[in-house]
């Protein structure tokens, strides 16, 4: 079984993806998912999407969460993905 892919889109200097950031970091440790920053103003396409709204996470590329983490709810979208394989 693959590991769950979880991006979170965020950019330099932003205090709210750096708490998000150490949140998904933390629940690494809880449960495994691979964990894959994407920095929006290296990414067109990314920027253009998410400009006005990071940090925004996906969970196997499904959106997730946008400005927070819920840590309790995370961990249940995690749950889910894994299970179906989505």
């Amino acid at each position: 079984m693959s590991a769950t892919e979880v991006v979170l889109y965020t950019k330099p200097g932003c205090c709210l993806c750096d708490e998000v950031k150490l949140k998904l970091q933390a629940l690494q440790q809880r449960q495994a998912f691979q964990l894959r920053e994407v920095n929006i103003l290296e990414d067109q396409e990314a920027y253009a999407r998410f400009k006005e709204e990071i940090p925004v996470v996906f969970i196997n590329g499904k959106k997730a969460f946008k400005y927070r983490l819920d840590e309790t709810e995370f961990l249940k979208r995690l749950s889910r993905g894994v299970n179906h394989g989505t």
